[in-house]
């Protein structure tokens, strides 16, 4: 019975460490790409610089698009808490909906380049993923709680659109936009819309 308990016990203690390391991992990633910018580090850089061989961190992460959600899962989960108790709370709709594209537009700045470094994933576009597809879903749901005239799928898709990492990429670092230009202009079109 005895050695049973040591199996058991080292069973856990594996475990402890696999999360151990996945945590070191996601630290040590996000330090490197504060430092030096997502694109410049590869993912042997991350395993060597957490003191880890690059079969443990993929094991943990199938590639960098991989360790790039999981760094977006606190935050992704942040503006959903976010917006479920804004929109539980009531007010009107169109201040719901200004406020959602807002938070959105400042989650995917503040991400930016995780989100387009996860958008290179498979074949899929960013668009597609589900962890931003509840973004549409919302506005859709916004949409026909305000009783929008036409096409609300797709005034909903106009909107969802505008929200992409590449496009608001695009918008900062190619067209010069500040971040309030894009809030703004995005706001005056969905009162175009609705």
């Amino acid at each position: 019975m005895a050695d049973n308990n040591l199996i058991l016990n080292e069973n856990h203690t594996t475990r402890a460490d696999a999360q151990k390391n996945h945590a070191l991992l996601l630290e040590t990633a996000r330090r490197l790409f504060e430092e030096r910018g997502v694109e410049a580090v590869p993912m042997s850089a991350v395993a060597e610089a957490a003191g880890v061989g690059k079969g443990t961190l993929y094991r943990h992460f199938e590639n960098k698009a991989a360790l790039c959600q999981a760094l977006l899962d606190a935050d992704q989960r942040d503006l959903q808490e976010r917006t479920l108790r804004r929109l539980s709370a009531g007010g009107g709709v169109p201040e719901n909906l200004r406020w959602f594209l807002t938070q959105v537009i400042l989650f995917v700045d503040h991400n930016a380049a995780l989100l387009c470094e996860s958008a290179h994933d498979v074949n899929r576009s960013m668009l597609e993923h589900p962890a931003h597809l509840w973004w549409r879903q919302t506005i859709r749901g916004l949409l026909l709680q305000q009783r929008t005239a036409g096409d609300v799928d797709y005034t909903a898709d106009v909107l969802y659109a505008m929200l992409d990492a590449r496009m608001i990429y695009f918008q900062r670092q190619f067209l010069g936009y500040s971040l309030d230009r894009i809030i703004t202009g995005l706001a005056a079109t969905l009162e175009r819309l609705i």
